[in-house]
């Protein structure tokens, strides 16, 4: 697999259980990709579903695990290129991988088990759930039959698709079907299809049509529990420790996933595992009892959790999600004391008080959906509009707060560093509520302040304020390189010393590095302007300093 669309560890693996105990490594392509002992460990158990899930015939689901530390990062300059361009909420993490699966289990006699079980498994960096899921659907069954000469020929048609450039929309052969995708950009507006429509005419060489790479069937994993969808949203908003206790992994990762992606277009910056096992390297880590459970959300099959995580502040019990068209009995809302044995009944266990009033106007427009029958995906289309809308309604007054934090233009000036941003103070964003808050975009009542106030202690502000600031830094870095090449830099140098003309130089190379490095959001012309000032400065000065100075840097 190309490395834009994977990583330093791309690839098709996979892993086959022999007996009850025993996971192991059959294949793993391409053959140079590197595993450390403790990734394969994870990758194994994290390919099968639990023994007590039962998933007979093909089962697909998804799981992340924490790359090891120590790994060399060698590729990650590439993925980058396209990272910039990408919304936040599918940048890669650069500690975390993606295991794709797809899972077939089928009775065989002839074999020590009576099972024939098997996965294929592709791992990535990004996060494109539907697209991956997508890809396995059409070569795994294939590959089940033929074995590895058709995983080789799969890869070498995975070898030649383009780059997976945020924007732009893709046809990507793979095994005689041709997928048409587009991958989202941050300048999309949220909310709006993926997939453009470039033209009127059937492409008639296309299979498959996507019209998402990454979004999972919402109403479908929210329709056990939609009546509290609201508080759920809360609890991720918050990054509360939230644990989905499900009948299988694909239930499960889909759920996690849903949950996630519920906050959009806000990124979740805590730890979310899609699907967790007991014999997970951080296993330890989230289960320990002697300090509060860990601001992330788990997805577990193993009856053992229920006993393991029974202190966990938050856990969803779901049952078997129903297919589109039929909804399963709506689970109640009980207290976690109620959690104590393994049979325990679907339901939302949670003390949690939700600071808003729940909005019955979502609801009963769901509940009439499945009424009359409306497509789950129509439904999925409402729920996700309604989240979005929560989500815009909380972050608009943090978005323009934040922006007030930032110098006016006319402080930047050339010769000066560039100012910095104002202090954000908690108090004073909360006084501009009372004019600017959501109130003015939500119909929905409640305590948002009390949101607001749990939300500055949350993962989720720190890590939507870090990503913020480096945005408005850079801008300010990007203002200051625009106010430098506005000036005659050539008249300055005039009136001052060969040392401080050296010294303007110098800065102005550091400046052009930091640009590229940083990728500042500098106008192309801007760049050409300053490279043309400094090579105007240099050879203005005396022989001997030019070659120095010529050495030293780019120009």
């Amino acid at each position: 697999m190309p490395v834009a669309w994977g990583t330093e560890m791309p690839g098709l693996e996979l892993w086959r259980e022999e007996t009850s105990s025993e996971r192991r490594l059959q294949v793993i392509y391409p053959q140079h990709s590197k595993l450390t002992d403790k990734e394969k460990t994870n990758i194994c158990y994290l390919s099968f579903p639990d023994s007590n899930s039962g998933c007979l015939g093909d089962t697909q689901f998804c799981f992340r695990f924490r790359q090891s530390s120590g790994r060399r990062v060698s590729l990650h300059c590439l993925l980058d290129h396209y990272d910039k361009d990408l919304p936040v909420y599918l940048k890669k993490d650069p500690a975390y991988f993606y295991g794709y699966v797809y899972f077939r289990q089928v009775r065989d006699k002839s074999l020590k088990r009576g099972y024939f079980q098997k996965s294929l498994v592709l791992i990535s960096k990004l996060p494109y759930i539907h697209f991956f899921h997508t890809v396995l659907k059409q070569i795994a069954p294939e590959y089940f039959e033929k074995s590895e000469p058709y995983l080789e020929a799969a890869c070498n048609d995975v070898d030649r698709w383009p780059a997976p450039v945020p924007g732009k929309t893709l046809h990507l052969p793979i095994m005689g079907v041709v997928m048409k995708v587009r991958i989202p950009t941050c300048h999309d507006k949220p909310g709006t299809t993926q997939i453009a429509q470039l033209t009127q005419q059937a492409d008639t060489h296309i299979s498959v049509i996507l019209p998402t790479v990454h979004e999972v069937d919402l109403f479908r994993c929210f329709c056990p529990v939609f009546l509290h969808s609201q508080m759920l949203w809360e609890l991720v908003l918050l990054g509360e420790p939230l644990v989905v206790m499900a009948p299988s992994p694909s239930e499960s990762s889909e759920t996690v996933l849903a949950l996630v992606n519920c906050i959009s277009p806000l990124k979740y910056f805590s730890d979310f595992r899609p699907y967790f096992t007991i014999h997970d390297s951080e296993f330890k880590e989230y289960t320990t009892r002697t300090q509060a459970p860990p601001s992330v959300i788990l997805g577990v099959t193993n009856p053992f959790f229920a006993k393991t995580l029974q202190h966990w502040p938050h856990i969803i019990r779901i049952g078997d999600l129903k297919p589109a068209g039929e909804i399963p009995k709506q689970v109640k809302v009980k207290k976690l004391k109620n959690l104590k044995t393994l049979d325990s009944k679907p339901g939302v266990y949670t003390s949690y008080k939700p600071y808003l009033n729940r909005d019955e106007e979502i609801i009963k427009q769901l509940q009439k959906g499945v009424q009359q029958k409306r497509p789950s995906e129509a439904q999925s289309v409402i729920l996700r509009r309604y989240f979005l809308e929560l989500t815009q309604s909380f972050i608009i007054p943090l978005e323009r707060y934040v922006a007030s934090l930032m110098p006016l233009q006319k402080s930047i000036s050339p010769w000066k560093s560039p100012p910095q941003l104002r202090q954000f103070l908690p108090e004073e964003f909360m006084k501009t509520l009372e004019k600017t808050g959501p109130q003015l975009t939500s119909r929905i009542k409640g305590d948002w302040i009390g949101l607001y106030r749990h939300f500055l202690k949350s993962p989720n502000f720190d890590g939507w304020f870090k990503t913020r600031r480096k945005e408005m830094t850079q801008k300010l870095e990007a203002l200051h390189l625009e106010a430098l090449c506005e000036e005659d830099l050539l008249l300055w140098t005039q009136k001052h010393t060969e040392v401080e003309t050296v010294d303007l130089v110098l800065k102005l190379k550091n400046k052009l590095l930091q640009a590229d490095r940083e990728r500042l959001p500098v106008k192309p012309d801007t760049m050409e302007k300053l490279r043309t000032h400094i090579d105007a400065i240099i050879l203005a000065l005396p022989e001997d300093l030019q070659g120095i100075l010529l050495k030293t840097g780019m120009t």
